[in-house]
């Protein structure tokens, strides 16, 4: 199916459009084939454990204030200045060295320092081994969408949206594992002292999820051979490694393609006769060029100034909510006369388990005409914020979930549309900044968020009108957006 380009050469540099839509021709004839199954698979570990480990700061909240006794937001702070830190170091650091060594890092270090963190002695080791696995898990919304979103087809870019549900799925996951632990090895709430041996369950469930970890990071890493973007090497100039990544890509999936180095020569000697020099560059160090290029033309830099944004006000108002979720949940349950571990962990399984369908439902929306990405992240930005304004009405404790499960169901399409929208949207070669770039901004807010929680009355609702009125003002930015991917072929 042929497509138009999303970009054109009045929003790039045009040696790199004019190559790019020739890669993105070649690995359309392609197909979607075995490797980018494969890859579908690993690149969703990232989603997985972006999902897991900064939900396991709010499952693990109430058992480690019982037993170390300190101000419960700043457990979430130290978590989310690591994830800060990670979104960009990982990011801009994959338009400079390529995207493999930041997709094979990343889960190990989420791993190796997310098992360590399950012995910690007190507070400060814990948020500092859990800082440091937020350095490795903010990376991997960054690299991985640029990853998947390099080698699949263009009429399969949908599949970046349903990539979502491993996001769900690791909620659940979590979810179903901490329900057990955390219920059946915890500390009474109601406790006066609570002890190390009385109180594991936190730690079984952080063994459990870094040795979880590390396993999806060894199938990464010997498992599936991940192959260097062909669209990055094009963006550093070289064209040779891109043409034999896509013949190997290929080859993987059984089949041939005619691209040759002449090809992407041909252009260079084209624009070289045009304006006297070849235009793109050929450099892949720290410089600003690639931040520059993402503010280049007045519609690049709307776009993104806008998506920078979004992300921001999101992650405000999503991290502020989510974080103390499990810890509202219980706090409402008590005054709702139902505060158990057990009721609090089983009502997290149940919003886990609504959220899977809204993965596969975002994928068939984001392709609907009139509707597109742009529709759809405002459409269910929308209904976020109205379920979350809808959830102070509660009066029970089923009405509180209730009102929850709608809320996780749109937030989950909210997020699969916001995390493929954004790595669709920015070109190849600036994509790893482009992605760092918005990851910062809900990171920087994800750090203001505990920040106002440690002043904030957690038992009104008032934070959850603040979140509300932010999530649906986020939407509303959507449809100012200057670019609908739908139909169109990513650059």
């Amino acid at each position: 199916m042929a497509r138009d380009d999303l970009l054109d050469e009045n929003t790039l540099d045009p040696v790199y459009h004019a190559k790019t839509r020739v890669v993105n021709n070649a690995i359309q004839d392609i197909g979607m084939g075995r490797y980018q199954y494969y890859l579908f698979v690993c690149a969703g570990f990232g989603w997985f454990a972006d999902s897991v480990w900064p939900l396991i700061n709010g499952l693990i909240l109430a058992p480690v204030i019982a037993e170390f006794h300190f101000n419960g937001p700043f457990l979430s702070l130290a978590a989310n200045i690591g994830l800060l830190v990670g979104a960009i170091v990982w990011g801009f650091g994959s338009d400079v060295w390529g995207r493999r060594w930041s997709f094979n890092l990343t889960l190990l270090i989420a791993g190796v320092f997310g098992l360590s963190a399950g012995g910690s002695p007190n507070f400060l080791t814990l948020a500092s081994l859990l800082a440091v696995v937020g350095v490795g898990v903010g990376g991997n919304m960054p690299v991985d969408s640029a990853v998947f979103l390099d080698s699949v087809p263009a009429s399969h870019q949908y599949l970046l949206t349903v990539m979502s549900v491993w996001w769900s799925l690791g909620q659940l996951l979590i979810s179903l594992v901490a329900w057990p632990l955390i219920a059946n090895f915890s500390c009474q709430i109601s406790a006066a002292t609570c002890s190390k041996a009385d109180n594991m369950g936190w730690r079984y469930l952080l063994y459990t999820l870094g040795a979880l970890t590390l396993v999806l990071s060894v199938i990464r890493f010997f498992a599936f051979n991940l192959l260097e973007s062909p669209r990055f090497l094009v963006g550093v100039g070289q064209d040779e490694r891109a043409v034999d990544v896509i013949h190997q890509i290929a080859a993987y999936n059984s089949t041939t393609t005619n691209l040759s180095v002449e090809d992407l020569r041909n252009i260079d000697e084209k624009y070289a006769s045009k304006e006297g020099r070849s235009l793109l560059s050929q450099t892949s160090v720290f410089t600003t060029t690639h931040i520059k290029a993402l503010f280049s033309t007045p519609k690049m830099a709307l776009s993104t100034s806008l998506l920078i944004t979004i992300w921001g006000i999101i992650g405000l108002a999503s991290t502020l909510y989510n974080s103390f979720l499990p810890f509202l949940l219980a706090s409402r349950g008590a005054k709702f006369d139902d505060a158990s571990l057990y009721i609090t962990y089983r009502n997290q399984v149940i919003l886990s388990v609504i959220g899977v369908p809204g993965a596969f439902l975002a994928g068939w929306a984001v392709e609907l005409p009139f509707v597109g990405r742009r529709g759809t992240l405002a459409i269910s930005s929308g209904l976020t914020g109205a379920f979350l304004f809808a959830s102070s009405t509660a009066r029970s404790s089923v009405q509180l979930l209730g009102w929850n499960c709608g809320y996780t169901f749109f937030s989950n399409i909210m997020y699969g549309v916001m995390y493929a929208i954004s790595p669709e949207i920015f070109p190849a070669k600036d994509r790893g900044t482009g992605n760092a770039l918005v990851s910062t901004a809900t990171r920087v807010f994800g750090v203001i968020a505990p920040v106002i929680a440690l002043y904030a009355d957690l038992s009104t609702s008032v934070p959850v009108y603040i979140s509300g009125a932010l999530i649906i003002f986020a939407g509303f930015l959507t449809l100012l957006l200057p670019f609908e991917p739908r139909g169109k072929s990513s650059m």
